[in-house]
This record gives structure tokens, C-alpha cells and sequence, in this order.
């Protein structure tokens, strides 16, 4: 099936992430650039001391070159991949940056490197949901460590959103509702694995005895069960902005005025206009008309 896939969606896209000591992120810098550009590829790529994080797309053979060339360092010969198809280049430009943490969460105590909290496969965790409860008999809650933006494409059914506008929010937030997870079994997870390894390891490290994380996120959830109890699409960030869970594009659109999300039937509205507005847009001015009248 994948290599039917890939015959007619010849764009291979990529999302991979590690934990790791990376100290000469500015050498390696130039050397990540110059290698992109050579091989045509397209997206973004993010190294810190804590490791690194990408996101990119090109052709099957240029991929598999990259990822070669990127596992011949120690650090990363067991970066573990997840991959999607498209018929089209979903990035417009190839960018490198240097970050102080890959994912932000601004606690230097959370170091994934030094150990994880445990993890659980997508098919482990799709017989937990079938079953209503984990293999020690506890009730499994999903909690969603995804901005609200994203929660709103798609999640996993029941789970628990608590509307964060950023990553760094979460530690707070989570810490106001420890009460209501008690006795329970807490799986945390995200698009591809990397947030909710840092939301786990701070439960842990706060108090929590049963918590894990998605392996993989949902992209790899998706890839090997599917859709089962998932409501809707997964955000990307990139120009596809949603998957489904055969990982196919979706009509789903970003607005790239305000960022909202819009849905294909928020796209019949008038207000839309790709690139321009959208009914998010006109929403936001409404709301701000009687303040600015008033002035």
C-alpha cells in the first residue's frame, strides 16, 4: 500500500525529533543548509543543545540521502521517523535555526535525555480505549498537550483539553487539575511525539504514578491503527495543514492573515479569500468595533 501511495504522491514528507546533547549546533548549522539545498528539500529544521527537530519534504531518493547522511552521526543513528506523501511540495523555503529548547517549555529540569517517562505503542494504547481501561484495570484518560487550535482540527475522543494558547502554559495548567487524575491512568500526547515527552516527564516529576506518553504521536497512531477513537484531522504545519488518518491531505485550510483554522465549510463564506481573510477575521473585527468607536 505504501508503495502504491508513493507512486502517486511521489513528495515524501518527514517528521522526526531526538533528545540528545548537540553542543555544535552552529558548526553543523551550515552543513544541515548546504545539504538541504543540494538535495531540493523544503521545511524546517530545529537544533538546540537538548537535540534537534525537523520537519521536511522532497523526493523519495533525496530523503533517504539526508537521513543517511544525518545517522552517520552517533547522536542520531536511531532517529525514528515518521513519514506522510503529497503530490506537491508543502513548503515554500528551507530553514535551519538555532534554538535554545525544540520544543519550549521554558523548565530547564525537564532533560528527556536523562530519561523518559514510560511510553505506549498506538496499538497498545488503541486496545486500552477499545477496552475502556489499561492492562492493570485503571481507567485511561487522554490529555491533550496540543495548543486549542490545533485540539479544534481533531483529537482523540473524551480527551481532555485545557485550551492552552501555548506549550509553556502546561505545567501551570496542569498542576490546577492534579486532583481530578488521581487514580487514573494519564496518557499525554501530540502531532508527533515530542511535547507530549516533555508533558510526561514533568507529571512524573510533579507526582503523577501512572502516566505515559504516545509514542510517536498521533502521526504514528495514525500510520499503524488508523482512526479508531479519534474525532476529525490532525493539524500539520506545513501547507497541507491537516491529515487525515489514512495521512491524506485534507480541505481543511490556515487562515495566513489571522492563523485560524478553516474548515471547508467556513471556506463558502465570502470573507474568505485565500491568503487574505477569513470568517475568523471578520469576527475579530466585529468584536473590536464597538471598542474602537468608543475611543
Amino acid at each position: 500500500m505504501r508503495s502504491l501511495m508513493q507512486s502517486a504522491t511521489p513528495y515524501v514528507n518527514i517528521a522526526a525529533y531526538k533528545f540528545i546533547s548537540f553542543d555544535d549546533t552552529a558548526e553543523k548549522r551550515s552543513q544541515f543548509r548546504a545539504l538541504c539545498e543540494e538535495l531540493d528539500l523544503k521545511g524546517t529544521i530545529l537544533l538546540s543543545p537538548e537535540g534537534i527537530n525537523l520537519f521536511l519534504a522532497g523526493l523519495r531518493e533525496p530523503i533517504d540521502r539526508f537521513l543517511a547522511w544525518l545517522r552517520s552521526d552517533a547522536r542520531f543513528a536511531d532517529l525514528e521517523v515518521k513519514e506522510s506523501y503529497s503530490d506537491h511540495q508543502p513548503f515554500t523555503k528551507m530553514l535551519v535555526k538555532l534554538k535554545r529548547e525544540i520544543i519550549t517549555m521554558k523548565n530547564p529540569l525537564i532533560r528527556p535525555e536523562e530519561g523518559r517517562a514510560p511510553g505506549v505503542d498506538p496499538k497498545t494504547l488503541k486496545r486500552w480505549l477499545d477496552q475502556g481501561h489499561d492492562d492493570a484495570g485503571k481507567p485511561v484518560v487522554m490529555v491533550d498537550t496540543r495548543n486549542a487550535f490545533e485540539v479544534d482540527v481533531g483529537s482523540f475522543d473524551n480527551t481532555i483539553d485545557y485550551r492552552i494558547e501555548k506549550f509553556s502554559e502546561f505545567p501551570e495548567v496542569i498542576a490546577q487539575h492534579k486532583d481530578e487524575l488521581a487514580g487514573k491512568t494519564v496518557v499525554t500526547f501530540c502531532t508527533g511525539g515530542i511535547r507530549c515527552e516533555k508533558a510526561a516527564i514533568h507529571m512524573q516529576n510533579v507526582g503523577f504514578d501512572s502516566v505515559y506518553q504516545l509514542d510517536g504521536g498521533i502521526l504514528k497512531y495514525f500510520e499503524e491503527v488508523g482512526g479508531a477513537h479519534y474525532t476529525g484531522d490532525c493539524f500539520v504545519f506545513d501547507y497541507r495543514t491537516a491529515l487525515n488518518p489514512q495521512l491524506e491531505a485534507t480541505e481543511t485550510k490556515q487562515c495566513f492573515a489571522c492563523r485560524a483554522v478553516v474548515t471547508p465549510r467556513e471556506q463558502l463564506s465570502p470573507f474568505y479569500i485565500p491568503g487574505k481573510s477569513c470568517p475568523h477575521c471578520k469576527k475579530e473585527m466585529q468584536t473590536d468595533a464597538p471598542s474602537q468607536a468608543a475611543q
